[in-house]
């Protein structure tokens, strides 16, 4: 599983190497839209993380999210809509049936993609074997937890003030 944080660092040095352009999300009035910074750690044998600045525009049925690295340039962005999902990273694109698919491979975990667009909006969602922390959301802060199945993972979500 250090093969992830291997692909996302070098897919981020590829970024960086290719310039600082950095495509922006561009909310229409109403959409739902969060920006910040994420981390990811999966307490699997090695253990994985990953960290990124995010944008992310939408909902569980239709949006898009963009990761970018510390200097702006961007990792990854992921556009979805009812029976596809793209994953475009620098040099390539990938296409999956849905969202949760896209997750579920570029993470090696799922994630609980559909309570994750609640708990952002402030809403208490339940989502099988999870735990989510919304005590600081007025904060900006989001924490959920995996507990079953193992391994274990842990979603931490930092919102600038601007998107809450």
């Amino acid at each position: 599983m250090f093969q992830l944080r291997r692909t996302c660092l070098g897919l981020a040095w590829i970024a960086l190497l290719g310039g600082c352009a950095q495509p922006v999300l561009q909310p229409s009035p109403g959409a739902s839209y969060w920006q910040g910074r994420l981390a990811l750690s999966i307490a699997s044998q090695p253990p994985q993380s990953m960290s990124a600045n995010f944008e992310l525009l939408g909902n569980a049925r239709q949006g898009a999210l963009i990761l970018t690295g510390p200097l702006g340039q961007t990792v990854a962005r992921m556009d979805w809509q009812p029976g596809q999902a793209i994953l475009r990273e620098p040099h390539s694109e990938r296409r999956f049936d849905s969202l949760e698919a896209l997750v579920s491979q570029t993470t090696r975990t799922s994630l609980p993609v559909l309570a994750l667009f609640d708990w952002l909006s402030g809403k208490e969602a339940l989502a099988a074997g999870w735990q989510a922390d919304l005590s600081r959301l007025s904060e900006g802060r989001l924490v959920a937890r995996r507990l079953q199945p193992e391994p274990g993972v842990e979603l931490r979500m930092l919102l600038d003030p601007a998107s809450r």
